[in-house]
């Protein structure tokens, strides 16, 4: 269980990270630009959403094939567009604060403003997004080590070991439940975490 939970993380730590410095950076870009940036961004969320951003995943790993490696793709390609909304929206808000009509102003260029004045204010949502991604990212990771499209034996994970004590249900219903409860409970900590971020970022932010 302590060796899946490894495994689960690392693959919510990278997808997390690609999406979210990915899916950021498109929302800062079209929220910030608007016009033809924004429209482009917007048509191609609304591309994503228009399929379940899992079976899309089961779609990207099955034709990639079982492995890590490319569960990590697959997650990576579905995950951004949460952030990217999230980001440009926030933005489109934040951009018409005074602070940064002052900064147009004084001649600071864009990629400054954006950097020193959007981005930080805009950090608490994106981090409580990022512990929701996270928990969906291990979710979904688990679901596909399940199918048999993520991680592959002898590596250890909750998804895998799920379907294999699945089959012994009945005389050993621990081989089940023990993984099931590492799994929501790994879960519902990453989600207090990123509660508890919020709260002490914040204040902050302000």
């Amino acid at each position: 269980l302590a060796a899946g939970a490894r495994i689960s993380l690392a693959v919510a730590a990278v997808v997390v990270t690609v999406t979210a410095v990915l899916g950021t950076a498109l929302g800062l870009v079209a929220g910030f630009c608007g016009g033809v940036a924004d429209s482009l961004l917007l048509r191609l969320t609304d591309v994503f959403l228009a399929f379940p951003g899992i079976l899309l995943a089961i779609a990207l790993a099955g034709v990639l094939g079982p492995g890590i490696g490319n569960v990590m793709i697959a997650l990576s390609v579905v995950g951004w567009v949460g952030f990217a909304r999230l980001a440009r929206a926030q933005t489109l808000s934040v951009k018409q604060r005074d602070h940064v009509h002052v900064a147009h102003a004084l001649g600071v260029t864009p990629l400054r403003i954006v950097l020193r004045h959007v981005l930080p204010l805009i950090a608490g949502p994106l981090i409580v997004e990022a512990s929701f991604a996270c928990a969906a990212v291990i979710v979904a990771e688990a679901g596909l080590s399940f199918l048999g499209l993520g991680v592959q034996p002898p590596t250890p994970s909750c998804g895998n070991m799920i379907r294999d004590g699945a089959r012994y249900v009945l005389v050993a219903p621990h081989l089940v439940i023990a993984p099931g409860v590492a799994l929501a409970s790994l879960v519902v900590a990453i989600n207090l975490l990123g509660d508890g971020l919020r709260d002490r970022l914040a204040p902050q932010r302000r």
